[in-house]
């Protein structure tokens, strides 16, 4: 009697074997992933929860291609243009007209008057009933 497929109750030993899954090829991070147009990136296979961008051979257009966890695709397209920088104006800050501001003091001066105001208003109103 052979012992290598039996333990010592006479049952057989059922060993689960690990078989990975296949898995889809991934890109290198920093290397674009070039599609020939729409179509192309169309027929692009996105791996389930994952986004991936695809660059345009074509035209001037990013696809960000996406997959739920069902597998199932969208795509958002991005057009792209190339920004001359020597032909950009410089940022200046804005200027500010500070005549049309009140000093904290003058503001003080205004909320005494407004309340000195207010409180006559009460002393009349009370007269009155």
């Amino acid at each position: 009697m052979a012992y290598n497929n039996y333990n010592p109750y006479g049952m057989p030993n059922y060993y689960p074997t690990y078989q990975p899954q296949p898995q889809m090829p991934q890109a290198q991070a920093n290397s674009p992933i070039w599609v020939s147009g729409e179509a192309g990136a169309k027929a692009y296979l996105v791996a389930p929860n994952s986004t991936i961008a695809l660059w345009d051979s074509e035209s001037q257009t990013i696809y960000l291609k996406s997959a739920d966890a069902s597998g199932m695709p969208s795509m958002k397209v991005l057009d792209y243009t190339v920004r001359d920088l020597s032909a950009t104006p410089k940022q200046t800050s804005p200027d500010i007209d500070l005549g049309n501001y009140i000093t904290k003091k003058d503001f003080e001066a205004f909320e005494e008057k407004i309340k000195k105001q207010i409180k006559k208003l009460s002393i009349r109103s009370e007269e009155d009933d």
